[in-house]
């Protein structure tokens, strides 16, 4: 206790001097300017004016330039099928062999009934020669000359109807060998050897041969869509000028196969088909569209998404779309200002293409807007603004 007190003044003060001056460090330290801190590196993307083409996708369907459906004409027992299916056929190849004997022997009965009407004809023909000569003589009457002449003409009709009923039974036999009407693909046959075809409920579509080097893509447009479309391509035109365009195939969009699994087809289409009328219950307006199929990709019955450039945003402000933050619906950017402080913008946006977007209001040409570590950066902050390119997989 009495060392305690026996501490020397000069030694406590010297304690006490030390503290205060580390406390009042401190205290300069914290209360250090944010101005004085480096500005932290911030990847900015310059917003850029262009000229943007604005598509639409609509689904379509897929058709073979000819689809044509292999029909069994005749009923009868399918005795061949003598192609592969799948496989690509030529002209004129026997695809199917249905039962021939029933329709030889309606052949050959007719053939009967066309020698018996000969014969016929050539007796009335021998009695007529006959009868001519001894009616210039008064030995027969006019009436039985007029007789005789009737019986050969009668005779040479029915000569006549036989030989078309033989004909027709010709073709009938003629119908038991199907053969492809054109080069194509076949598909799979909707009847087997020893089954009874052409008749229902039997398959009287027996298959469908397609031509598939060009494909058709059929997809439907709303009226306003259609009218949108016709008049980008034809300004200054009226709506019958446009209309009447767009029919002759004078209207040649930009028009792109998107397939089912994300890829753009590598070919372009032309449009050569479009209804002459809306559809009353549904409001929207068929067209026809054509692709070359060189590849042999595409088949009939296949669903695609087609990619039509309805119009162009002339001089449109666009951006990344990972640069907008979304809350309640409402958008917004970061934008490094003339003196590189980040502020926040309301924007307006348009429409969205692919991975990048059109701003309508918010945003001007030359704007630095912040591209990556959005939650890194609030308003008023100090930056140092880090141009960047943004690779979009969107063509613009």
């Amino acid at each position: 206790m009495d060392r305690i007190l026996n501490i020397r003044p000069s030694f406590l003060v010297q304690g006490i001097s030390a503290l205060v001056f580390f406390t009042l460090s401190t205290s300069c330290k914290q209360k250090e300017p944010q101005g004085a801190q480096s500005a932290r590196d911030i990847t900015v993307f310059e917003a850029k004016q262009q000229d943007v083409p604005i598509y639409d996708e609509l689904v379509g369907q897929i058709y073979g330039q000819k689809d044509i459906p292999i029909r069994a004409r005749v009923d009868g027992y399918l005795q061949k099928i003598s192609f592969e299916e799948g496989s690509r056929v030529k002209k004129g190849q026997l695809l199917y062999s249905i039962d021939p004997d029933p329709y030889l022997a309606e052949v050959a009965a007719k053939e009967s009934l066309l020698a018996e009407a000969r014969t016929l004809m050539v007796n009335a023909k021998n009695e007529l020669d006959r009868y001519i000569p001894l009616a210039e003589m008064n030995a027969v009457s006019q009436s039985d000359l007029d007789g005789a002449q009737a019986a050969y003409d009668a005779s040479r009709a029915n000569v006549d109807a036989a030989r078309a009923n033989l004909k027709q039974s010709q073709i009938q036999l003629g119908y038991c060998s199907i053969k492809a009407p054109i080069d194509g693909l076949i598909g799979a046959t909707e009847a087997r050897e020893g089954e009874y075809v052409g008749r229902n409920p039997n398959p009287v579509i027996l298959n469908t041969l397609s031509r598939i080097d060009t494909i058709r893509v059929q997809f439907s447009i709303s009226e306003a869509k259609y009218l949108e479309l016709a008049r980008a391509y034809s300004k200054g035109k009226s709506d019958e000028e446009v209309t009447r365009d767009v029919q002759e195939g004078r209207l040649e969009p930009n028009i792109e196969l998107i397939l089912a699994d994300g890829s753009h087809f590598e070919e372009k289409g032309s449009i050569d088909f479009v209804n002459s009328q809306i559809n009353s219950s549904t409001g929207s307006l068929l067209i026809q569209a054509s692709f070359p199929n060189s590849s042999r990709i595409l088949r009939p019955g296949l669903y695609a998404k087609v990619r039509l450039q309805m119009s162009v945003a002339e001089g449109a402000i666009v951006i990344p779309q990972r640069c907008l933050t979304e809350l309640q619906g409402q958008y917004s950017v970061m934008v490094a200002d003339p003196n590189n402080t980040i502020e926040s913008r309301a924007v307006q946006i348009g429409r969205k293409i692919g991975d990048m977007v059109i701003i309508e209001d918010g945003v001007q040409a030359g704007d630095k807007v912040v591209i990556d570590a959005l939650q890194k950066v609030q308003a008023g902050m100090k930056v140092n603004p880090v141009p960047t390119e943004f690779e979009s997989k969107t063509t613009l």
